[in-house]
């Protein structure tokens, strides 16, 4: 694909996925300021997402993109109950045993979405597509719970829905994924940060 292919190509996006786009950076922005509003803004990129999902055949993230929409709820129904007075909560660091055990929940339901997708419809990249569904939801759940080391799981999401995104044509959804790949590097330290202010550092316990 040549340049002006490409910038065709992004300059042609519908207006709901810019719309989508726009939402999606101010939350995870928000998200790396540990601000309650990031699910207000997260609720209406998802839902943009989910027909937007659709429209491409990527039926794997159209359903996680619809239990988003439910996620974004909770997520704001748990912050709201432990915000300091500016809005913003505090980091939980987790422990070993509870990442390890949501990366293997992470692979195997991976491995069931993407067989179901891959045999029982036209799903485009059914795999690929199945593991940024269900390490998706791993990773927002962790988030939900204010859990440390989310960030990490968002950070291996991000690379495979860059690929995905460019091979179906959603150019601005794929640099959204760019910024959100750096965005959540720059999560990764700044909740560290957080956490490392009040608290010793510590290693995550077993």
């Amino acid at each position: 694909m040549s340049w002006q292919q490409w910038m065709v190509g992004f300059a042609g996006a519908s207006l709901v996925e810019w719309l989508a786009t726009v939402s999606g950076f101010i939350c995870v922005f928000l998200l790396i300021k540990r601000n309650i509003w990031s699910f207000a803004f997260g609720f209406v990129q998802v839902s943009l997402y989910a027909w937007i999902f659709f429209g491409v055949k990527l039926y794997s993230d159209m359903l996680l993109h619809i239990f988003y929409m439910g996620f974004q709820l909770y997520g704001w129904w748990i912050w709201s109950r432990s915000t300091d007075e500016q809005g913003h909560i505090s980091p939980n660091p987790g422990k070993l045993s509870e990442y390890l055990l949501w990366i293997v929940v992470a692979m195997i339901t991976t491995i069931g979405l993407g067989s179901v997708m891959a045999h029982g419809t036209d799903a485009s990249f059914p795999y690929a597509d199945a593991f940024t569904t269900c390490a998706s939801l791993v990773a927002q759940w962790l988030l939900s719970h204010k859990k440390l080391f989310n960030w990490l799981f968002w950070i291996v999401v991000d690379v495979v829905a860059i690929v995905i995104y460019w091979q179906k044509g959603l150019y601005p959804t794929s640099v959204l994924y760019l910024c959100f790949l750096i965005m959540s590097a720059v999560g990764q330290w700044q909740w560290w940060l957080s956490y490392s202010r009040v608290t010793k550092p510590v290693v995550i316990a077993k």
